[in-house]
């Protein structure tokens, strides 16, 4: 496990120290060592514009992963309050809210997000709302399901005979149950945030030129995929890598998690 969540945890340190790791300026241009190979000046070889690919790599994982933990935490954030005032807000409340999310969850997830950034337009905001509004509702129906689980609780009854407001509630009895089962889906929906991002930047809706990202580097590097394949293999391998840390260490996390459940 530990050893999971350190590769975790090393794609978030490389993001953050991308300034002092990275050789190069990720947005200087160099055409007369455009498309050069792999060699000690150039780690991974430079683009068509002669951009250090290691470079924009370093700086892209900023990006790609900055914007991830954005949208999930937003997400999270959505998600949760709309469980809540499902569980707690009353027969009718939890109708509407259900149906509401059932009709989210009805739509492709990346779909969505590619008309709904096509229609406002190609911009990294655009992408973020899009993402956004397409990945609240499983935190929402987890969130739910816990709720409605401790409403038959004693110490919840209790505080309800008390007095306590539901927001009170909710803030002191509900939300450190949820914290667990939440981070759990939280690791999962951080790794779908960085390929919808990913996606979304490929298809020209993501974070536009000439900031690095790894969508757009796979964009830019499509049209000398035959001639120089490296261009689409390097900030490829970077998707895949953070990825699959990332849903490992949530796999991790949740073994974790439920071995100490079963302990108590």
């Amino acid at each position: 496990m530990r050893n999971v969540i350190a590769l975790a945890f090393c794609f978030i340190a490389l993001a953050v120290l991308a300034p002092i790791l990275a050789p190069y300026d990720p947005a200087a241009i160099n055409i007369p060592n455009r498309l050069s190979a792999p060699s000690a000046d150039w780690v991974l070889g430079t683009d068509a514009l002669g951009r250090d690919i290691l470079s924009r790599l370093l700086y892209g994982a900023r990006w790609s992963l900055g914007l991830a933990f954005l949208i999930s935490f937003l997400g999270l954030l959505i998600g949760t309050v709309i469980g809540l005032l499902a569980a707690l807000g009353g027969k009718w409340v939890d109708w509407f809210l259900m149906r509401a999310t059932d009709t989210f969850l009805s739509f492709p997830e990346l779909v969505a997000a590619v008309v709904i950034a096509g229609v406002l337009g190609a911009s990294t905001a655009s992408m973020i709302f899009a993402l956004t509004v397409t990945s609240w509702m499983r935190y929402a129906r987890v969130a739910r399901g816990v709720g409605l689980s401790l409403q038959s609780e004693g110490y919840v009854i209790q505080a309800r005979l008390a007095g306590l407001s539901p927001l009170s509630i909710a803030r002191w009895h509900y939300i450190p149950s949820l914290l667990p089962s939440l981070t759990v889906v939280w690791t999962g929906m951080f790794a779908r945030a960085i390929l919808g991002i990913s996606t979304l930047g490929f298809l020209g809706f993501g974070v536009q030129p000439p900031m690095p990202e790894w969508g757009t580097m796979l964009l830019d590097a499509r049209i000398h995929m035959r001639s120089t394949p490296l261009q689409m293999i390097w900030p490829g391998l970077a998707v895949v890598m953070s990825v699959l840390a990332i849903n490992l260490a949530g796999d991790a996390l949740r073994d974790a998690l439920s071995e100490r459940v079963q302990d108590i």
